[in-house]
């Protein structure tokens, strides 16, 4: 399939940005967080991507950019922590993200790993509280807004969950999974069928 030479340029250009994003990322210790001055070009061309895979290494090169706290120490507890999580060892995953956010509470994602965790584990005031905290560092933060809707998804205020949805949706609108969402809230708190 042919691509036009337009499309293949703004391709070949949001590339070379992610590229030069992943190797500055290698060294540690520069500004990686949600106060990192390139998050407002990326932010621009997401929101502007017309392509999936071009929306998709933009939101990669977010999200490697908001996890690196700039300190290796932090830096070692966040990739723990998230391996914990992942791994469903609450316990050091909560220790691990607990620290981060006693050593530097004003890394957003910090806060938002353990609001994260705290969805895990049932626990949803406290991650609505951290999705709180996070967004008032970084209120671009569409994985805490749309953890926000599932939040709301959980507590069965599905009107609510909606709207944190529709908002996570105008700073990244190329989130398949909550799209769907979208569409089936909006379906059924209109009465149709889904």
């Amino acid at each position: 399939m042919a691509v036009p030479y337009d499309g293949a340029m703004r391709l070949l250009t949001v590339i070379a940005t992610v590229l030069a994003l992943t190797m500055s990322l290698s060294t540690r210790g520069a500004l990686a967080r949600q106060d990192d001055p390139r998050l407002d070009a990326l932010f621009a061309q997401l929101v502007a991507a017309t392509d999936a895979a071009e929306a998709k290494a933009l939101e990669t090169s977010i999200w490697r950019i908001w996890t690196e706290a700039g300190d290796d120490r932090l830096d070692h507890m966040m990739d723990y922590g998230i391996g914990a999580m992942r791994a469903g060892q609450f316990g050091p995953a909560l220790d691990s993200f607990n620290a981060i956010i006693d050593a530097d509470p004003a890394f957003a994602e910090g806060w938002n790993k353990r609001a994260t965790l705290y969805f895990y584990m049932g626990r949803y005031d406290e991650s609505i509280s951290d999705v709180e905290k996070t967004l008032a560092l970084e209120p671009r933060h569409f994985g805490a807004l749309s953890g926000m809707g599932l939040v709301h998804t959980e507590l069965n205020d599905e009107a609510t969950a909606l709207e944190w949805f529709e908002h996570a949706l105008e700073v990244n609108p190329h989130m398949p999974f909550i799209l769907l969402r979208v569409e089936e809230l909006r379906k059924k708190l209109q009465g149709e069928p889904i």
